[in-house]
């Protein structure tokens, strides 16, 4: 829940940092700004992991990415959801079973570094699919998955992400195309990437982290995940989910800490001052930024000079209420907040 009265930064405590990749390192092939430099710092003083639902690539290939962009990054620094969705695999086949395998180079790499076999056709009889994004992916390999699935064999999927930032806009991503085949076979696969939990044991194991924050830029899967993994979390807004989503998101989404960028991680974190008078009404500041809630009317009192402040206040004010965001009277000054880094 939103509202840690304390002015420690996001990183005071931790031992590591499981940071997603599209969206807060990188949107297509640049850096988003301020990234490299602040993930350059916290690596200084902490362990620091890259966690990615994109099975497109893989952990090399990525870590060779991050490279570009002036990271210190080896394979290994990398967890993918292929990584995760392989070891789900293999508790529903055999060892050395035959696998369709929907997606990129990625995902076939873990699959036979894991000792199974690849095809990519339902003719040859496959113990299992698993299915991950990959550009290339089309019609034919979707239409493959659903061949093989009419046989009632295991499916394994590695992440449910709708959607994927890149350096034109957003664009579809692995949830869509599983939907494709879920709609073909009437059933849904087993997931490993984010919001699940397979793929933060994985990083956990692997870091030896036992107070990492997970720092994403998506509600649904980022923050989602490291909620159910039982983890700090961090929104920052350079991605997918901006102001809007950070006011609507449930109980299950509510991050620990929204940040502009990650320059912040390394700043005091603002209190959260909230009170109740008797009449009702709520009133939280943060910042210079008040937002006052009654019943189901929220408001803002005082817009103060940072908007990310205001968005905070907003948030907070709405996560204490318990309310869900379409039964409530929001203030359009908050739910037109543009905040930038």
């Amino acid at each position: 829940m939103l509202g840690r009265r304390t002015t420690s930064s996001p990183l005071e405590g931790r031992d590591a940092v499981l940071l997603d990749l599209d969206g807060v390192v990188y949107a297509g092939p640049g850096a988003i700004p301020h990234a490299v430099e602040s993930i350059t710092r916290a690596a200084r003083q902490l362990r620091v992991g890259y966690i990615t639902n994109n099975a497109s690539r893989t952990d090399e290939s990525v870590a060779a990415h991050l490279r570009e962009l002036g990271l210190a990054v080896e394979a290994a620094d990398v967890v993918t959801s292929p990584q995760a969705a392989v070891r789900i695999l293999a508790t529903l086949v055999e060892p050395g079973a035959l696998i369709l395998v929907v997606g990129g180079d990625g995902l076939v790499s873990e699959v036979e570094a894991a000792g199974f076999r690849v095809t990519r056709s339902a003719e040859d009889h496959p113990a299992a699919v698993i299915q991950g994004f990959a550009p290339h992916v089309g019609w034919e390999h979707l239409a493959e998955a659903s061949y093989a699935l009419h046989t009632g064999i295991p499916w394994v999927a590695t992440n449910t992400d709708w959607t994927i930032p890149q350096a034109r806009g957003v664009a579809p991503g692995n949830g869509t195309l599983v939907s494709a085949v879920h709609l073909a076979v009437g059933r849904l696969p087993v997931f490993a990437g984010k919001p699940e939990t397979a793929i933060f044991d994985v990083a956990k194991e692997r870091f030896g982290a036992e107070n990492p924050l997970v720092i994403g830029d998506r509600l649904d899967t980022d923050i989602m995940g490291g909620k159910r993994a039982g983890l700090a979390t961090a929104l920052v807004l350079t991605g997918i989910d901006r102001a809007k989503q950070v006011l609507a998101a449930p109980p299950t989404m509510q991050p620990d800490y929204i940040l502009g960028d990650l320059r912040e991680l390394f700043e005091p974190y603002p209190a959260v001052r909230s009170e109740v008078d008797a009449d009702g009404v709520r009133t939280v500041e943060v910042g210079r930024a008040v937002v006052r809630m009654k019943q189901h009317v929220v408001r803002v009192a005082r817009a103060g000079a940072d908007p990310l402040d205001l968005l905070r206040a907003g948030a907070a004010a709405i996560y204490a209420s318990g309310l869900q965001i379409y039964g409530l009277d929001v203030d359009e000054q908050l739910m037109a907040l543009a905040v930038s880094s």
